[in-house]
């Protein structure tokens, strides 16, 4: 069956036998919206999952808003998430004619109209619908008329929409959606300067670039029934249509830019998350394959198809990203993690203690959530003596702490092997010689070589600084 049908008769549409063409369409006004980023991983899986085509076209009509910027941000985003494209991004733009030529084909149809309403007829209308408590629903005098009005008179260019019966929409994750075709306006297709309306190029642009499936969020399931028109009217297959919900917050309450974060660059730049987490989160906002969380590349292809996504808006957990992104950071290659997090930890590392933070990978992920932890983590390695200790630390160098120090210094000085098993039994002797707790050692030796509370395991932060560094900050702590 198409992927539309009226009450009276079935319409051609996009079948699932046909190759699949799927698409991604961001006006360029801003960022990677999160939203956006799942919205390009359902249609990038979608091909990928059927062996089709994954488009990208930039909508960039709106010149006042449309930035080369907010392009490059895009770009780059889609890039990071690793979601790449078949071909050439498309921009919407440059079709211009195009678009036009087809507002054009559909007046000699008869499938369109000039429509030479004044900007105060119109707003006359918006007064007497207002009046009678009435949504807008235009219908121009000049949809019937023949004749055209003397001189150089501005038009605009109106689809002649259809008035009696309905149309329904077989939804792949909304299900059938009915609306009235009284409901459906004489939108506006040609602007009186000769440039497209969204609804008119997003039509063309999708029969031009063969796209099978629209696969999108669920606030442009009304502008499907505003878009079928122009497709029968041209006579061309329409496409499959899957409006996926928003997403929401955890509470429930729509996600906001002016209290969220929603630009997909904040969550790599600020959040220190990794791709591959938020791709694997993005897939399961919305979609799932039984109780699996954690899902591959491999197999979100081979199991992704458009029957498991929900029709309940999901809801987005920072919680539970940061949760799947310790994963995920735990799975990372050393080398890899080392080079995400240098720029982090100091701009001018060298390539030796880029090394030096590639050894300290082992010990130090098992503890992150994400690259700014583990960044933030790292950072006594490089700092310079004497150190700064934390005030919530300080109070663990006192009393007591200054002798067991110095014993510490001499039990590891005299330490012929600097690896962690011979360091931790020279730790264990002076504990066991001083009769006190391995802890009571531990504690000030940790603040002593760090500067704080917490750190890897103790044994390693001993190894990863070295002899000398590790017996000089030992020393700075133990007072005269």
């Amino acid at each position: 069956m198409g992927a539309t049908e009226d009450t009276a008769t079935a319409l051609p549409g996009a079948s699932d036998t046909a190759p699949v063409v799927t698409r991604f369409a961001p006006s360029p006004t801003g960022y990677l919206h999160i939203g956006g980023a799942r919205t390009a991983l359902f249609n990038w899986l979608y091909a990928k999952a059927k062996g089709g085509k994954f488009l990208l076209r930039i909508e960039d009509t709106d010149r006042a808003r449309s930035t080369d910027q907010a392009i490059a941000a895009i770009l780059d985003g889609m890039r990071w998430l690793d979601l790449d494209w078949d071909g050439e991004e498309t921009y919407q733009f440059a079709r211009g004619e195009r678009h036009a030529a087809v507002a054009r084909e559909m007046v000699e149809k008869g499938a369109a109209y000039r429509c030479y309403l004044t900007q105060d007829e119109l707003a006359q209308m918006r007064v007497e619908a207002e009046a009678a408590k009435k949504p807008l629903r235009i219908r121009s005098p000049w949809r019937e008329r023949d004749d055209e009005p003397a001189g150089d008179k501005p038009y605009v260019v109106r689809l002649k929409a259809p008035t009696e019966g309905a149309t329904t929409i077989h939804d792949r994750v909304q299900g059938e959606v009915t609306v009235q075709n009284s409901e459906i306006d004489d939108l506006v297709l040609l602007r009186s300067d000769g440039t497209a309306t969204y609804m008119l190029a997003v039509v063309v642009d999708d029969h031009d670039m063969g796209v099978t499936h629209v696969i999108r969020g669920d606030d442009h399931l009304n502008n499907a029934f505003r878009q079928l028109p122009i497709y029968r009217a041209m006579g061309w297959a329409e496409p499959v249509y899957a409006h996926i919900p928003l997403i929401h917050n955890a509470d429930g309450s729509k996600m906001s830019k002016r209290k969220n974060a929603v630009a997909v660059d904040l969550y790599r730049d600020e959040l220190g998350m990794l791709p591959e987490a938020i791709d694997n989160y993005l897939l399961r906002l919305g979609w799932g394959h039984g109780d699996d969380e954690i899902i591959s590349r491999e197999q979100a292809i081979a199991w992704f198809d458009l029957a498991g996504i929900g029709k309940s808006p999901s809801r987005f957990d920072i919680k539970k990203l940061e949760n799947l992104n310790g994963h995920y950071i735990r799975e990372a290659d050393d080398a890899r993690l080392a080079a995400l997090i240098a720029p982090r930890v100091a701009p001018d590392l060298s390539a030796k203690d880029v090394e030096l933070l590639q050894r300290a990978m082992p010990s130090m992920k098992p503890r992150a959530a994400n690259l700014v932890d583990l960044a933030d983590g790292a950072t006594f390695l490089f700092r310079a003596r004497p150190l700064e200790i934390a005030a919530d630390a300080a109070a663990l160098l006192a009393g007591d702490a200054p002798a067991l120090l110095a014993r510490l210094h001499a039990a590891l000085d005299a330490v012929e092997s600097w690896d962690t098993e011979k360091l931790e039994a020279a730790v264990r002797q002076v504990a066991e010689d001083a009769g006190v707790k391995l802890g009571q050692v531990a504690q000030p030796l940790r603040v002593a070589l760090v500067g704080r509370k917490t750190s890897p395991g103790i044994f390693d932060v001993l190894e990863l600084l070295g002899r000398d560094e590790s017996l000089g900050r030992i020393a700075d702590q133990m007072g005269s």
